[in-house]
């Protein structure tokens, strides 16, 4: 490790300094991936400093110990080593994340998914809470979120919503929340105080890039129609929604956001080019390890990740068996010591095991990355599907 470490150090230094030259600007191109290397490389740099500084500080403290020290003096010193020895521990642990693969869709702005699943209308109700949640957590971060489609209930409920979260980072935060979240409470509607059990599905997808994802135009079939539903401010009454329907996939997207349907349509091709991109990431998922799960269940309430349980005031992430009594806190938005302890989680089980199969986020990183390199469609890795002509696009 400390060969690797070493050669990035000097990578970086080599980075500096073209950076600092006079004709660094000349090839803007250039330029900017040497400013994104370099400063993904400063993290990991200014960590390993610490640790040589740490390093060289306990050699002397040794060195101090052979002189003639008052039983005090090397008291201290033996409190120093010891502290010393704690840091480079620490820093050799939090380096050896940082050398782990980066998921290329961290920096990604993310396309979430919200969809009633078994419930009824508690199930709906259940949805409006989770838009809210994942609204309110928008704004702690500072992400925008702007609406692709909505399908609500004339109580208030969420059918269906898709959401654009737009920020740097979005789905490094956001990317385990996909799964089965389970809500238990006593609905408004219960006359006898009884608890019912609900469920709704949550995707979270990163937003493709043009770049990224070829769509041939004759494999869509593209429809208009009249908006209508329970929509509010985000449906009108003219004729320009759009219903786009990937033929090779069989991927249907829809949007009834905007009041144009030129609008409508950008967006209903944003949702596609995410949802054939996150296509090909679960197809290559399947074929490295066909015991993962897929990321989003049936919509059962017995395939959950999450419970909320209103009546203890409980949330509890079964991926890693987190228990957290903060359940108010969370529904407003409070996210972060669960996504802290689900990334602690996953990173514990790829440095077990290399890439892991049961970490709460398996194998994305590893589909992910192969997506970016292989056209999973040409050359011969998927000889059983040769008809999806949307390819990834080698980065």
């Amino acid at each position: 490790m400390i060969n690797k470490l070493n050669a990035l150090k000097r990578r970086y230094e080599e980075l500096t300094a073209a950076l600092s030259a006079p004709d660094a600007m000349n090839d803007q191109a250039a330029w900017r991936e040497m400013v994104k290397e370099h400063s993904q490389l400063e993290e990991i740099v200014n960590a390993f400093d610490e640790y040589t500084a740490a390093v060289q500080s306990e050699a002397d403290c040794k060195a101090m110990l052979e002189e003639h020290l008052d039983p005090e003096m090397k008291e201290m010193v033996h409190m120093e080593m010891a502290e010393l020895a704690e840091k480079q521990r620490k820093l050799i642990e939090d380096m050896k994340i940082m050398l782990l693969p980066k998921d290329p869709n961290d920096e990604k702005n993310v396309i979430l998914e919200i969809r009633a699943g078994i419930g009824g209308d508690e199930a709906a109700l259940f949805g409006a809470d989770l838009l809210r949640m994942y609204q309110r957590y928008a704004e702690r971060h500072g992400y925008k979120m702007e609406y692709m489609n909505e399908n609500t209930t004339e109580a208030g409920g969420v059918k269906e919503v898709v959401l654009n979260i737009i920020g740097k980072g979005a789905y490094s935060r956001l990317k385990f929340e996909s799964g089965v979240h389970r809500v238990q409470r006593v609905p408004e509607t219960e006359s006898q105080g009884r608890i019912h059990t609900s469920a709704a599905t949550v995707a979270v997808m990163p937003e493709a890039e043009d770049v990224e994802v070829e769509i041939d135009p004759k494999d869509l079939q593209i429809d208009t129609y009249r908006s209508g539903g329970a929509g509010g401010q985000h449906v009108n009454k003219t004729e320009s929604a759009i219903r786009i329907t990937h033929i090779p996939t069989g991927i249907v997207v829809q949007c009834q956001d905007e009041r144009s349907q030129h609008k409508n349509k950008d967006k209903a091709m944003k949702v596609l080019k995410s949802r054939i991109y996150e296509h090909f990431l679960k197809e290559k998922e399947s074929a490295e390890a066909s015991a993962r799960r897929s990321m989003v269940g049936s919509g059962d309430r017995s395939e959950r990740i999450r419970t909320y349980n209103f009546p203890q005031g409980r949330v509890t992430d079964h991926r890693i068996n987190l228990t957290l009594y903060n359940l108010s806190a969370v529904m407003d938005g409070d996210l972060q010591e669960i996504l802290d302890k689900l990334q602690v989680a996953e990173n514990a089980e790829r440095l077990r095991g290399g890439e892991s199969q049961n970490g709460p986020c398996a194998g994305r990183v590893a589909a992910a990355d192969h997506c970016r390199q292989v056209d999973p469609l040409r050359g011969g890795h998927d000889q059983h599907e040769p008809h999806q002509r949307a390819r990834v696009v080698e980065q």
